[in-house]
């Protein structure tokens, strides 16, 4: 069946989308208000988009009734963020952060949540995360009257110790993380489970239509 996405409400098209791009990782962020105020949100209009300059991009949808959610204007207001990875340990209180809570509220106070400093940033590290990346803002472009795309320039890499099985070759266990990521329905997560391996062919030169 075919769906015309122009003609279709807005609630629809995140329907199709969010039921048939899976799975997606989610960026548990960190950020800092102006006035001092911590923020943790998850989000799963996310994923890795280059690496020189190592940029990830964030999708951030706008409130309902069209304000900004305070991870944007914290980004916007101090220009820097964490992505912080979820495991399975750290699902219900990942889950937690997504409530709508006021501005004025620390919400990895709110969660339960131990933190780290971060090297180059002032908005902390989840202390339980697998891996955690220190972000400066690089690009945000409006790309609708209700939601803002946000690249970010990674400066920092936090990898748990317990992950890394080759420190000088940079080789990590990411299985072994067990990550998590967004699925169809409302509420529904996927765990990292099994894997498949396909090695990129070489071109056929002497391949003919």
């Amino acid at each position: 069946m075919r769906f015309d996405l122009r003609d279709l409400p807005t609630a629809t098209r995140y329907k199709i989308m969010t039921a048939t791009i899976t799975p997606r990782p989610i960026a548990w962020v960190t950020s800092v208000s102006a006035d001092g105020v911590r923020n943790a949100a998850p989000f799963s209009f996310f994923n890795m988009v280059g690496d020189d300059p190592p940029l990830l991009a964030l999708g951030i949808m706008h409130r309902p009734d069209g304000r900004l959610k305070d991870t944007t204007s914290n980004i916007l207001a101090t220009g820097e963020f964490a992505v912080n990875l979820v495991s399975e340990e750290d699902a219900q209180r990942m889950n937690r952060c997504s409530a709508d809570a006021p501005p004025e509220v620390d919400e990895l106070a709110y969660a339960g949540i131990d933190t780290v400093p971060a090297s180059l940033i002032r908005a902390p590290l989840i202390a339980s995360a697998p891996a955690s990346f220190e972000c400066r803002r690089h690009t945000v472009i409006e790309t609708g009257p209700k939601q803002t795309l946000i690249l970010g320039e990674v400066l920092a890499a936090h990898i748990a110790d317990r992950f890394i099985l080759d420190a000088a070759n940079h080789h990590i266990d990411t299985p072994a993380m067990k990550l998590i990521g967004r699925t169809h329905g409302r509420g529904w997560y996927v765990r990292n489970g099994e894997t498949l391996q396909m090695d990129r062919p070489p071109y056929d030169p002497d391949w003919r239509p």
